[in-house]
């Protein structure tokens, strides 16, 4: 197969030009003639030198399309749709219109490739960096089902959702982020500067320390020290830790342990349930296959763990078994959930329930996400309050011993 570039006229008489492949000219013209397009021009195309090729790759894989911008292209692509407008008008505006130069340059090669004959789902598809897989799955049965414009309605409430959950979080965690850094900070200086002095003090004295002053004395040395080595090895620690997380089971384990923090890890579970939940309803309510449509949401929940029970759920489904039994099996879900999921299948509006659940979880998620600051303060009081008491203690005995010392005598 080979390439080929083409001139024609599509049925609105307006010039079009792309690149197909095939064996010969004259199937290329028949692939043109097949869409609709006639053609007026067609040679074969120069094989492009190899560093060319690298940089277009490169300059691909650099792009970068934010939830923002997704969400804003999803809503105007509902409308333009909804209004009428074709598909080729539509992308040629929001191309015109958007600020983003990655998404103009993403949005212009995507309808050279409807151009081409290619299907909207397909064109996406080459731009892994803007369009997911669940995102061109969907498209691709808003295609089938001639549902286009309530799929990207449905993929605008989708990226909004997890857009407000995340911003929520990093809203949350800043304040206990600041108080953990201000105490880091503080265990620093205490240990370079407060516990030395205290420690030539102490020696002055001639005073026998207790065993906990002995050790954070001797702490305080290593960090003067040796603080290079204790460096090196924190971040020898924190490189190892991201290398083993970036393997299969490294992540598998992480995604395992990170459920069961205390405080966050319910709302990693929630927010993953409810992501489970809203996709594989878009996925139903689209028309996807149910063995289809649980591939998709294992490609959306970005949780090791939830993702290896989502195919075991899958595996089971190719094997006859119910829906309900599958997400029992996979013991990820609680019973509210799985009741939901009963009602769904007795009453055949399983993609309903499945919004409905993802509603339910969606608030909880919001109302603990409201709470987070609420819920960490104790913690980190608790722990202020033990470097506190233990300083105050290792420092204070000492002294306390050796004015007491002095009194009797």
């Amino acid at each position: 197969m080979a390439e080929f570039h083409y001139k024609g006229r599509n049925e609105r008489g307006e010039l079009v030009k792309g690149t197909l492949e095939g064996a010969d000219s004259n199937a290329v013209a028949s692939q043109l003639f097949g869409v609709g397009i006639i053609p007026v021009d067609i040679r074969p195309a120069r094989q492009l030198i190899q560093w060319k090729r690298w940089w277009d790759k490169a300059e691909r894989a650099l792009r970068h399309v934010s939830p923002s911008e997704m969400m804003l292209f999803s809503r105007q692509m509902y409308s333009l749709l909804k209004a009428g407008v074709p598909i080729m008008r539509a992308l040629t505006g929001l191309q015109e219109s958007t600020n983003n130069a990655s998404l103009r340059r993403i949005l212009s090669e995507v309808r050279d490739d409807l151009d081409s004959g290619r299907d909207l789902s397909t064109a996406m598809r080459a731009h892994p960096k803007a369009f997911s897989p669940f995102y061109i799955s969907m498209v691709q049965a808003g295609e089938a089902t001639g549902t286009l414009d309530t799929t990207f309605l449905s993929l605008f409430g989708h990226i909004e959702f997890d857009k407000r959950t995340r911003d929520s979080i990093k809203a949350a965690m800043r304040y206990p982020s600041f108080v953990i850094v201000a105490m880091s900070a503080a265990v620093v200086i205490v240990n370079i500067y407060v516990i030395p002095s205290f420690a030539n003090v102490f020696k002055s004295m001639g005073a026998k320390l207790p065993l906990m002053t002995q050790y954070l004395i001797a702490f305080s040395d290593f960090m003067v020290h040796h603080w290079p080595v204790m460096l090196g090895v924190l971040v020898g620690v924190f490189v190892a830790v991201q290398i083993f997380i970036a393997t299969r089971q490294g992540k598998y384990l992480w995604d395992r342990y990170k459920i069961r923090i205390p405080i966050i890890g319910k709302i990693v579970l929630k927010s993953t349930a409810a992501r489970f939940a809203r996709s594989l309803g878009l996925s139903f309510r689209s028309g996807v296959p149910v063995v289809q449509g649980m591939d998709v949401v294992s490609v959306v929940v970005d949780n090791g763990y939830f993702r290896e029970k989502i195919e075991q759920m899958r595996g089971g489904i190719e094997r006859g078994e119910s829906i309900l039994r599958v997400a029992s099996a996979a013991k990820i879900f609680d019973p509210i959930m799985l009741q939901m999921i009963a009602v769904g299948e007795e009453t055949g509006d399983l993609d309903g329930m499945m919004f409905e659940i993802a509603d339910m979880y969606e608030r909880e998620v919001e109302y603990s996400v409201k709470n987070l600051s609420q819920q960490i303060e104790p913690v980190l009081i608790v722990v202020l309050a033990g470097f506190v008491l233990v300083f105050a203690l290792a420092i204070f005995l000492p002294m306390w011993d050796y004015s007491q010392a002095a009194l009797h005598h």
